[in-house]
C-alpha cells in the first residue's frame, strides 16, 4: 500500500454569508481559496520534515477538482449577533524527522484571540506529551508556552482564526485550515 506523506502545507482561513448553510460554506471556502478542491479531512498530524510555504505558493499546487487533505475547523450559526471562531493550531518539534500537532478548535463566543490561543494550546500540549515535557494542563497558555520554549524541544508553535459576528439571520461559516500539498 502506498504512503502520502505532504511534503508541504499551507494555512488558510475565510468567512461566508447566504441565506442557504451549504452555500454559506462553499463561500467561507471561496473567500480561503480552497473551493475548488475535493476536500478530504484528517487529522492532527504534522509531517516530519515538511515544509510550510505561503498560502500563495500553497494555491499554485492545488488542482481544480482533485482530491487535497486538509486538517479543517468550521463554525456556523444564522442565529443574529453570534460570535463563531474557527481556529487551527500549530506546533512544531525542533526535530525536523520528528512529527508535530495541528489541533482545529471551532467555538461559538470566543474572540479570535481566545480561539487562536486555545487551538495553539491544544496542539502544544500534544506535542508536549508525546515529547516527554513536563508542564501543568491548569496553568495558563502564556506560562505552558514558556516552559515549551525552555524545553528546546518544540520550535514555534502558532495559529490561524478566522472569527466573525453573524449580521443578520443568513448563515454565517467560518473556516480554518492546514492544507497539505503533495
Amino acid at each position: 500500500m502506498p504512503v502520502f506523506v505532504p511534503k508541504k502545507i499551507f494555512f488558510t482561513k475565510g468567512v461566508g454569508t447566504h441565506k442557504d448553510e451549504l452555500h454559506s460554506f462553499e463561500r467561507a471556502l471561496r473567500d480561503a481559496g480552497i473551493e475548488k478542491c475535493n476536500l478530504v479531512q484528517v487529522s492532527s498530524i504534522f509531517p516530519p520534515h515538511c515544509k510550510m510555504i505561503s498560502k500563495p505558493q500553497g494555491l499554485k499546487g492545488l488542482t481544480p477538482g482533485g482530491i487535497t487533505y486538509c486538517v479543517m475547523s468550521r463554525c456556523c450559526s444564522n442565529e443574529p449577533k453570534r460570535l463563531l471562531a474557527a481556529s487551527v493550531g500549530c506546533a512544531i518539534p525542533a526535530d525536523k524527522s520528528s512529527y508535530g500537532y495541528i489541533s482545529e478548535n471551532h467555538a461559538y463566543g470566543r474572540t479570535e484571540k481566545q480561539a487562536g490561543e486555545y487551538a495553539e494550546d491544544l496542539a502544544a500540549a500534544m506535542l508536549a506529551s508525546t515529547l516527554g515535557i513536563d508542564f501543568n494542563v491548569d496553568e495558563s497558555w502564556d506560562e505552558k508556552k514558556e516552559i515549551f520554549k525552555i524545553s528546546g524541544k518544540i520550535v514555534r508553535t502558532f495559529n490561524v482564526t478566522q472569527s466573525t459576528i453573524c449580521k443578520n439571520d443568513n448563515y454565517t461559516t467560518v473556516i480554518a485550515a492546514a492544507v497539505f500539498v503533495f
